[in-house]
């Protein structure tokens, strides 16, 4: 009879303690999903709008393109360094946004207003001292005139300050290639003919391969 008990008692006991092992695990699991749907959805969006967004600056058209998943939302004119102090090519970020910054180079301090060499808005770029700002000498907007940085007009640069982040892409190109092309809207130039009855076969591979890396018009 008391071996009975007794195994009764055990067997109560490893119920309890297997109820209490679920009970935590499943707190465990809740506090889990808990964090993990915690994480801030703003912080999740800002860099899927990063992650979407790519500006592309073309030297020869002095344009900027401000595309997003892939299509131009805006196209502005600019200004772009000049032979001496050309404008950097290749693949940057935007690393920092400053609304009215004061200008300061060589001893020279120039505070926020019209006189500002940097206008009203400064979008610094991951090459170091180089950025996309304004300008107080509005009529190089479409020149090669600057010392390497992007001016744009006041008006242009307030509203695509308004629409970039800090870690957003920005592709500077030297030559008017297909990412140009396309961010401009322009259509691929279409491949050359080649005759059917003109060669042998190695000299169509070679005719196919000059017409499939031919530059576009305007490169």
């Amino acid at each position: 009879m008391n071996d009975k008990k007794q195994s009764k008692r055990i067997w109560v006991v490893a119920t309890v303690l297997w109820a209490m092992a679920a009970g935590t695990a499943a707190i465990a699991q809740s506090k889990q999903a808990q964090g993990a749907e915690q994480v801030p959805p703003a912080a999740q969006a800002q860099g899927a709008a990063a992650s979407a967004r790519l500006i592309v600056i073309s030297i020869p058209d002095r344009k900027l393109v401000l595309m997003e998943n892939g299509a131009a939302k805006r196209v502005y004119p600019v200004a772009v360094g000049k032979p001496s102090t050309p404008s950097p090519a290749g693949e940057f970020t935007i690393v920092r946004r400053v609304s009215d910054p004061t200008y300061s180079h060589r001893g020279r301090v120039v505070g926020p207003g019209p006189k500002n060499p940097v206008g009203s808005r400064w979008m610094g770029l991951s090459a170091r001292g180089y950025g996309i700002h304004g300008t107080n000498e509005p009529n190089s907007i479409g020149k090669a005139a600057s010392h390497g940085c992007i001016r744009m007009s006041k008006a242009d640069l307030e509203e695509l300050y308004t629409m970039v982040d800090v870690g957003d892409a920005v592709e500077i190109h030297a030559e008017h290639d297909a990412t140009v092309a396309l961010a401009l809207g322009e259509a691929a130039p279409a491949p050359a003919a080649v005759p059917a009855t003109a060669a042998p076969e190695s000299q169509l591979l070679v005719a196919g391969n000059t017409a499939a890396i031919a530059p576009s018009p305007g490169q």
